[in-house]
């Protein structure tokens, strides 16, 4: 076997990456923790809504410290892998970026199930071209889903529609 520049390059990337990985893990981990313990502080009702504003931030710390602790198991668990090396796909990730700023700055705008809607619509087409009947009805059923399970089954309040809609 040949050991080429190319090989070391690899192996040291792949070191890297599982290096950078772990420490991601550990930070995140935290990350989540503090979004945890942070929302205990915050008043566990809001005016009009069953779900109180602290919901959130928790849900998402527990979620995020359940996804470090994946991150950290899988890097503990892999071994180094002598496969080729991924290009980094920047016209993808700016598309996507590109329409997360703008689901978010347009939220209030058009409504969360519209925005919500086509924010994932245009993330599955990037990310997997074509199949546009299953794109359209996981896109359109997570929005719908996502916003009765959250205004009608636990009376918590958001943008549904644009008020210039109805």
């Amino acid at each position: 076997m040949s050991l080429s520049p190319s090989f070391f390059n690899h192996r040291r990337c792949t070191t890297l990456n599982k290096v950078f990985d772990r420490y991601a893990s550990i930070v995140f981990l935290l990350l989540g923790i503090g979004f945890m313990w942070q929302s205990t502080t915050i008043s566990s009702s809001a005016y009009g809504s069953t779900v109180g504003p602290n919901i959130a931030p928790f849900s998402l710390g527990a979620l995020l410290v359940l996804l470090s602790l994946r991150l950290f198991y899988e890097v503990l668990k892999s071994k180094d892998q002598s496969s080729k090396e991924e290009k980094l796909d920047y016209k993808r990730f700016l598309i996507i970026f590109a329409a997360a700023f703008l689901y978010a700055f347009l939220l209030e705008t058009i409504g969360y199930i519209i925005g919500t809607f086509l924010f994932l619509l245009v993330s599955f087409q990037v990310l997997e071209r074509g199949k546009w009947l299953k794109s359209i009805l996981i896109s359109g059923l997570f929005a719908v889903g996502v916003y009765v399970i959250f205004v009608v089954i636990l009376e918590g309040s958001m943008p549904g529609f644009p008020s210039w809609l109805s």
